[in-house]
Parts: C-alpha cells; sequence; structure tokens
C-alpha cells in the first residue's frame, strides 16, 4: 500500500473552479508559523478537480516543469511547496488532481500521484476520520472556522477550531478534533456541496 500520512485528501468532491480557489486558501486564516510560511501547513493536501479547471491553470504561466500526465506550477505556495497538477486515467476515465508538494523532496509529486491512484482505484473508497475532518473543515464558511489561539491551552494553540451549535447551550467553539461522529455525520449531510467563502 502506497498510503504515506503526509498526503491527505482535503475535500471530497471534485472542486469548481470557485471551491478550487478557496482550497488553495484554505489555510489563510492560519497563525503566522514555520509550517505556514515554509509550506508544511500545505505540503501533502491533495483533491480532486474538473478538467476545465486544469486547462485553466495549465494556461496561466508557463509549468515550472511537465512530466507526462503531471505539471508543476511556477508559483511556489510557500518555501519549497508548490501546486502540481495530474491526468489520472483511474477506472476507465482519466481525472483531474491538484496536490501541493514539497520540490525539495526528490520524487514527491511521484508518490503523490501514486497514493491518488490507490486511494481512488479502491472499489468502494472508504473516507477515514481524518479526511472527514478535512472536507468539514474545507466546506466550512471561513467566519465559523478558524484556529486555537492565546486564550487555548498551549497544547492546542493553532490547531483548527469550528462553531458548533450546542442547542440550548448556543454557540461554542470546538477544536475540530473533538467533534463526535454524529456532529460529523450531520455536518457532512449538510456540506454536500458548497466550500464556503
Amino acid at each position: 500500500m502506497t498510503t504515506h500520512p503526509q498526503f491527505r485528501k482535503v475535500f471530497q468532491e471534485a472542486a469548481t473552479r470557485q471551491q478550487m480557489f478557496q482550497l488553495f486558501d484554505r489555510h489563510g486564516q492560519a497563525p503566522m508559523s514555520k509550517a505556514r510560511y515554509t509550506g508544511r501547513l500545505y505540503d501533502g493536501e491533495w483533491f480532486e478537480i474538473r478538467q476545465a479547471e486544469n486547462d485553466y491553470m495549465f494556461e496561466i504561466l508557463p509549468p515550472l516543469w511537465m512530466r507526462g500526465e503531471m505539471f508543476a506550477m511556477r508559483e511556489f505556495m510557500a518555501g519549497s511547496v508548490t501546486s502540481v497538477f495530474y491526468a489520472i486515467p483511474i477506472r476507465g476515465r482519466v481525472r483531474y488532481f491538484h496536490g501541493y508538494c514539497d520540490m525539495l523532496v526528490k520524487g514527491s509529486a511521484e508518490r503523490m500521484r501514486d497514493v491518488i491512484i490507490e486511494r481512488e482505484a479502491r472499489p468502494v473508497p472508504t473516507i477515514t476520520r481524518a479526511e472527514q475532518l478535512d472536507h468539514v473543515w474545507s466546506a466550512t464558511r471561513v467566519d465559523y472556522r478558524g484556529y486555537a489561539g492565546e486564550r487555548w491551552p498551549e497544547r492546542h494553540r493553532g490547531k483548527p477550531t469550528i462553531l458548533v451549535n450546542v442547542g440550548a447551550g448556543g454557540t461554542v467553539l470546538t477544536l475540530l478534533e473533538n467533534l463526535s461522529e454524529t456532529e460529523i455525520a450531520t455536518r457532512l449531510a449538510r456540506l454536500s456541496t458548497p466550500v464556503a467563502a
């Protein structure tokens, strides 16, 4: 199995152009930390896009490089991390993906491609709890998500947070990782389409 903990699918649908650009900026509220300015916060994240979005990104600038079914963007997200776009035949049709790869890590784009193929070629793809949480995070409006700051215990600072309605108790800010299975299922049902700005 080629799965590597570094590589993670962060959105469970084929993103539209608007969703794609919002996913590019999914850590835009993150505290300025070494992980953010070196690109480690983004490195290894991937999601599916449509052919139109793949073609659009190819035409923006000349690619940094092209290798068969993939190309890398010339502009880097942060540090040595840049966007890599893939056109991959999976189960009889070509599908398109975007991922962030560290160009200083030899073979990272190829390893991500292998992870995408392994995961997406499964007869019945299973969605892990981590992938569910990433999808909830990606699809939640920016106004309703954030990062644990100074008021949180030090061990939680910088972790993703999300607003949760607890009924009569009102709305409370909680760590994304603390969502219950029921809360995740409810949110996934509601978030069946748009990534919110």
